[in-house]
């Protein structure tokens, strides 16, 4: 049965209802609080709940139907919907733009499929607020209708905990409030409904003659309060359980299946191919970068693991350098520095490694492959190091927003260790660097003076030669053979590869935290200009150390380019040997190229991506289906409920209980079309109320009929109900063909003679009309004819 109209509720009713519903609402959604990464999604999902409230409360006080609920919310949701959830879009923050709206009608669509395929925490922008602010603008104005109109308060539960699943499904697997916010819905549901259950018109009618008020009062008061201590009880086990039993695993939410995870190390590494790009590219231009500063650099990969053959990124957990995400804003919060915007453009450069610099903020694609390239991105923040699928080609254009971080001078590091030595990455590394490293920085005292003593030792102590034609012969590569060589021959001669490689493995044998950085940065002659047009004579490898509270800082132990080995430069060695014949030297072996990846991997990631591409859509129709059934669910409801109603009826186990029914669905239909009947009232009485408010003057003799056949000596005949039936079909469909369509649906949907208090129910109807019959065929006051109409005035009361 249906509450009072708010307008009659007492007004703590209707505080306690909009508060206990804003309050779980709330809970629910505290969800999104790791999505987002904090309070940012509050001021959307709060003013969408307030609208909701606001509509519900609204509709309730009218008595508005399911129809001009749900318009409501869709007015508020295009008119606030901009202010609220897209305020970048609009003008001044206020004023919705045509912009703001085309959004916000494909936000109610593509905003599902946008989030969950953002790698979280997902910025407060890009559309990602209309998911909360819809949620709790829908739910808002569900949970606060059914709150306000049903007697029965835990119906309004239900929509709260589809809410809360739905937040779960939608954000990430770390939750954000467990213990708190099963908490807080347990006390808070439980407080209602026993606050709604006292203040129930039965429970509050206490008869004085039996029961003292005051008494029932404090008997009421200790039953909530024995009700709170069990709360507190239970809520107190529940936090300390939870200390103790921790999940095994983390649970699965959507975006584990519409986000795979993305492996770098399906790519070769771009140390690889080093002496081909100085070989094969030194002349050419491949990229240019505007707003590059004095000192940057561009960094294209880090790598931080070698197995002996090749130093690659790490297989690891993720905050290793194989730890890629999708694209998203807002990467590099805690980033100090000075912020830069750089612009590249593209020209023979064809890598899947993106030219980046610093610490990133956020990457934006120009031109016409803009949309394809941001959605086959993938960024590693923690080494700020960008990759994209689809490999750049020439007339590409990005824009990066970026930190660069200050370098602090070597005093400045006298007293500052070095960051935590994560485990050993290093595999097969030649037995003689062990030794080497620690004879190198064997008078270093301090981190900073042993990272510069490996640094200037191979500076110095090296020569410079990319193995080319017209150079001193230096093989390609970074094997474990070839840094045995490097250190085992007459002379150390090789490249940044070589050194780099070199630098990081003596350090790695230190414990010190080191890794190979790959990339592009000009001569000294050229560093601060407006321009840098970067080539593959350009290329470099460095080696990045990690000192305590002040990050990765970059060194280079390759020695200058004209340091080459030749008779005035050369040092000879310390300990010299004596000279026997030495076998010829071994012949240069090809360069290293990196392995070419099969075809056949393009089509299974084609295939993999229709497959993400078709479950994103149906992920997507799911979601959009599931809120559309979630809004007509109450038409269904209530169709559901007449009709089985009208069954009951019209298959009662006595004949003349189906007549009577039919009377009742008679009035019920005409309830529905506005007619208001006096509860208690004889059948006549309600005749006479039908026929002066919607003008049907058949029936006045069908009330007669009905009396006669339920009151009369014998039961009617199942011909009798059929034609009864029949007669109230035909005007209940004239009833509908008289009125419109707004009102023909109207009172389709109308819930006054279904949950209406104004009328007697069904039951006691066929009880009373049992009694009657009883008492009247006793005192022989009908006679034996189904149809003729009774011989009781109108005025008695059966």
């Amino acid at each position: 049965m249906t509450a009072p109209a708010p307008a009659a509720l007492p007004r703590r009713r209707w505080i306690l209802d909009v508060a206990a519903s804003a309050t779980l609402i709330v809970v629910a959604l505290l969800g999104f609080w790791p999505t987002f990464a904090g309070p940012a999604f509050l001021p959307a999902a709060l003013g969408g709940l307030v609208l909701g409230l606001g509509v519900a409360a609204v509709a309730a006080w009218r008595r508005w139907g399911i129809l001009i609920i749900t318009g409501l919310v869709l007015a508020a949701y295009i008119v606030f919907g901009g202010v609220l959830a897209l305020p970048q879009t609009t003008l001044l923050g206020v004023v919705p733009t045509l912009d703001t709206l085309q959004r916000l009608a494909l936000g109610t669509v593509t905003s599902w499929k946008q989030m969950l395929t953002t790698v979280a925490p997902v910025p407060a922008s890009d559309g990602h607020l209309i998911v909360p602010f819809l949620l709790a603008l829908v739910f808002g104005a569900l949970t606060g209708s059914l709150a306000l109109r049903l007697r029965q308060a835990a119906w309004a539960l239900l929509p709260v905990g589809l809410l809360l699943m739905l937040v779960i499904a939608l954000g990430t697997p770390d939750p954000a409030f467990p213990v708190l916010q099963g908490l807080v819905l347990a006390v808070v549901s439980m407080v209602w409904l026993a606050l709604r259950q006292i203040w129930a018109p039965q429970n509050m009618a206490v008869s004085v003659g039996e029961v003292d008020p005051a008494r029932a009062w404090r008997m009421r008061l200790r039953r909530l309060l024995a009700g709170v201590a069990v709360l507190a009880v239970a809520g107190g086990v529940g936090v300390a359980a939870s200390a103790v039993a921790v999940p095994a695993e983390p649970r699965h939410v959507f975006r584990d299946v519409i986000i795979p995870p993305f492996n770098i190390r399906d790519y070769p590494s771009p140390l690889q191919a080093f002496r081909k790009n100085v070989r094969d590219e030194a002349d050419e231009t491949l990229f240019t970068v505007q707003g590059l500063p004095k000192g940057a650099r561009m960094r294209t990969a880090v790598m931080d693991e070698f197995d002996g053959t090749v130093y690659n990124v790490t297989d690891g957990g993720p905050t290793t350098s194989s730890a890629f995400t999708p694209l998203r804003a807002g990467m590099s919060p805690d980033a100090r520095g000075v912020p830069v915007t750089l612009k590249i453009a593209v020209d023979e450069y064809d890598a899947v490694w993106l030219p980046t610099a610093g610490a990133l903020e956020d990457i934006r694609f120009d031109g016409d492959r803009a949309d394809e390239l941001r959605r086959a991105t993938y960024v590693n923040a923690a080494t700020g190091t960008t990759v994209t699928t689809s490999k750049l080609r020439a007339g590409d254009e990005y824009t990066v927003d970026a930190v660069i971080p200050a370098t602090p001078e070597d005093d400045q590091l006298a007293d500052v260790p070095f960051a935590a030595v994560p485990q050993s990455t290093q595999q097969n590394v030649p037995e003689e660097l062990a030794s080497l490293a620690a004879e190198i920085v064997a008078n270093a005292e301090t981190p900073i003076e042993q990272v510069r003593a490996l640094e200037t030792y191979l500076a110095e102590e090296g020569f410079f030669s990319h193995g080319l034609e017209g150079e001193v012969l230096s093989r390609a590569g970074h094997t474990s053979e070839r840094m045995t060589t490097l250190f085992g021959g007459d002379q150390m001669i090789g490249d940044d590869e070589q050194y780099a490689v070199a630098m990081s493995l003596l350090a790695g044998e230190l414990g010190i935290p080191a890794r190979v950085v790959m990339g592009y940065y000009p001569d000294e002659n050229q560093e601060g200009d407006a321009f840098f047009e970067a080539a593959g004579d350009d290329v470099h490898a460095w080696v990045e150390v990690d000192f305590a509270g002040v990050g990765w800082l970059a060194f280079d132990p390759t020695p200058p380019e004209d340091q080459v080995p030749n008779d005035q430069n050369t040092k000879p060695r310390v300990d010299p040997k004596p000279q026997v014949l030495q076998p010829p030297p071994p012949p240069q072996e090809p360069v290293d190229l990196p392995p070419t990846l099969p075809d056949d991997r393009e089509s299974e990631d084609e295939t993999v991506n229709l497959a993400g591409i078709i479950g994103t859509i149906l992920l997507i129709a799911g979601i959009s289906l599931a809120i559309l059934a979630l809004l007509l669910s109450p038409f269904i409801v209530i169709g559901v409920w007449k009709a089985a109603r009208r069954r009951s009826r019209r298959t009662a186990a006595r004949t003349a209980d189906r007549i009577s029914g039919g009377w009742d669905e008679l009035t019920d239909r005409a309830v529905d079309y506005g007619a208001r009947l006096t509860p208690g009232s004889t059948r006549t009485e309600e005749a006479a109320s039908v026929v002066a408010t919607l003008a049907v003057p058949q029936v006045t003799s069908l009330a007669d009929r009905a009396d006669a056949d339920v009151f009369g000596p014998t039961d009617p005949t199942p011909d009798d109900v059929d034609a009864f039936w029949r007669e109230v079909d035909e005007i209940v469909g004239g009833l509908g063909a008289g009125a419109g369509f707004w009102k023909r649906l109207r009172a389709r949907i109308s819930l006054r003679s279904l949950l209406s208090n104004t009328r007697m129910s069904d039951g006691v109807r066929t009880l009373r009309d049992a009694a009657t019959a009883r008492m009247r065929r006793e005192s022989g006051t009908i006679g034996s004819s189904s149809t003729t109409p009774p011989a009781a005035p109108e005025s008695e009361t059966p």
